[in-house]
């Protein structure tokens, strides 16, 4: 659960400290005094979507850090799906520039966003101002049911069944086209098979093709420059030089008695005679590989590339791979008959699979909506709606990516009235005991630490708000609950309220944080009831509220 919570330079709050008990807090205040913001501090540290506009003015980043001890086994299986050592107690934190960056840390280590969202979902549940809406919806009608049901694991494996059979039937449809076009992708792969093939393709071909090209069509300057070279060493027409360094090294070999030092030089010109002759082979060599000059051949070939790709719009590695792309695509329509006639049997044993599975879920969503009906309806007598009826109306559907269902939300408020849809006649009041009646029987099967509620009491009052009072604090037994609340009904019915004073100082607007004792929660409670600290029958009532 969530034990404290820090924050510097986010919106109004310069700098702010909160610490938490483990049952029922409240955060009450003037309207504009960052009740909104604290409740996006801790939106940030969970890793939801934050905006440079939420820095303070003037300032260079935001921190908000906060404190979590007790994890659930969820929790702490996280953190280590995450790369992070399981602990008794977490630190999190986010720093938000004002250039619209963002960093995240857990424990100290660097991490993301991301991370901290999917190890967030595991801490706290927050119900904002405007999530009442999410009843309007039939979809989120039909997953808090779900949700109530424990259907999330048939759930998930029904969908990857009826992925399995959308991506069969796309499959299958994409080859039972009409045969004409199935002619005509044949003659159009062909005609590109029969183009591409005698090029012979390889990867970095193209660049080899033009090499050689450029050496054939300098062959005739190449050869005549290697055939005055390979004469100039050892030519059989005139003295060659090879033949000449030959009669030097003799001349002098044959004075060698009579002038020793002519012996040295003999052997160092046999040295480069030797050399010579290794370069003269060499250049023979050369020469012999341009005997046949094949500059027209190659000069087509490269003419037919340049023109498939052109034709093509790709270079010669894409070329490749495109050929190879067509013959893949060739014999997939060659086979198109058996693999339609496979894929046939499969869709039909997949419609099967799906349709029992949505069945099923079906009769576990019926079953479950009587009981969570029932369930509803004890909470929401409790919240002063005696009168009310409030069913999960499951009608059958056509299949979809959720079953084969249509859930919606019946609701009847008074004695007599039939039963319409939620979405259409709850009012705003109505709206927020029905989801706080929600969130309470939801709360019983799941191990969710913490709940936040931002302004639940919206469009309740008297009698109504003392009960979502009790009920906020008799789900505070099992769980940590946070509220942010303009009611002393359900003010004073917390363990730790938390108030939020704004003031102005030089021009600036500040918000301070204060954990109130006894006196000030009676302050406090009496500016709720009339707006004023110091009118005694409000400091009266508030104490009568806060001794019952």
């Amino acid at each position: 659960m969530l034990r404290e919570l820090s924050i510097e330079n986010l919106a109004v709050i310069e700098r702010g400290n909160a610490r938490f008990c483990g049952s029922f807090n409240v955060f009450t205040g003037e309207t504009g005094a960052g009740k909104s913001v604290l409740i996006g501090g801790i939106n940030a540290i969970l890793g939801q979507r934050v905006s440079r506009d939420i820095v303070r003015a003037g300032a260079q980043k935001a921190v908000v850090t906060a404190l979590f001890d007790e994890l659930s086994e969820a929790a702490c299986e996280k953190l280590s799906e995450l790369g992070f050592e399981p602990c008794e107690e977490i630190v999190l934190s986010r720093e938000i520039f004002a250039d619209g960056k963002s960093s995240a840390h857990i424990n100290g280590r660097t991490a993301t966003a991301a991370m901290l969202k999917e190890l967030g979902s595991m801490l706290i549940d927050i119900h904002g101002q405007h999530d009442n809406r999410i009843l309007m919806s039939n979809e989120n009608q039909l997953n808090i049911l779900d949700r109530h049901a424990g259907l999330t694991d048939k759930i998930n494996e029904y969908r990857e069944l009826y992925r399995e059979f959308s991506k069969t039937s796309r499959e299958l449809k994409k080859l039972t086209e009409d045969n004409e076009m199935r002619e005509f992708k044949i003659a159009k792969l062909n005609a590109a098979i029969s183009e591409l093939e005698p090029l012979e393709l390889t990867k970095g071909g193209g660049e080899i093709l033009e090499q050689k090209l450029e050496k054939a069509r300098n062959g005739a300057k190449i050869i005549n420059a290697l055939k005055k070279a390979y004469s100039a060493l050892s030519s059989e027409e005139g003295m060659a030089a090879i033949e000449m360094l030959r009669d030097s090294m003799n001349f002098l070999d044959s004075i060698s008695d009579l002038e020793p030092k002519t012996a040295g030089l003999a052997s160092r010109i046999a040295s480069v005679v030797s050399e010579a002759d290794d370069i003269s082979a060499e250049i023979y060599s050369i020469s012999d590989a341009y005997a046949e000059n094949n500059e027209a051949e190659l000069s087509d070939k490269m003419s037919l590339l340049k023109t498939a790709m052109r034709k093509y719009n790709r270079t010669a590695d894409e070329l490749c791979d495109y050929l190879e792309e067509c013959k893949n695509e060739l014999d997939l329509i060659a086979n198109a008959d058996e693999r339609a006639a496979e894929l046939d049997e499969k869709k039909h044993t997949l419609a099967k699979q799906v349709k029992a599975a949505a069945a099923e879920i079906s009769e576990l969503r019926k079953a479950a909506a009587e009981r969570f009906s029932e369930e509803i309806k004890r909470e929401l007598t409790f919240l002063d709606m005696p009168g009310v009826r409030i069913i999960f109306a499951v009608n059958p559907d056509k299949i979809s990516i959720s079953g084969m269902d249509l859930v919606e939300l019946m609701i009847s408020a008074n004695e007599g009235e039939e039963l319409k849809p939620l979405n259409k006649i709850a009012s705003g009041g109505e709206l927020s005991r029905i989801m706080l009646a929600i969130k309470c029987v939801l709360a019983k099967s799941d191990d969710m630490p913490t709940l936040i509620f931002d302004e639940i009491d919206t469009g309740i009052s008297g009698r109504a708000a003392q009960k979502v009072g009790i009920k906020l604090k008799e789900l505070s037994q099992s769980r940590q609950v946070m509220c942010v609340t303009h009611l002393a009904q359900i003010a004073a019915k917390s363990e730790c309220h938390l108030a939020l004073e704004k003031s102005v100082e030089n021009g600036r607007t500040f918000t301070k944080i204060t954990e109130l004792d006894y006196d000030g929660r009676v302050r406090e409670l009496a500016r709720i009831i009339d707006g004023s600290e110091k009118n005694s029958a409000s400091l009266k009532a508030a104490e009568e509220m806060l001794s019952t």
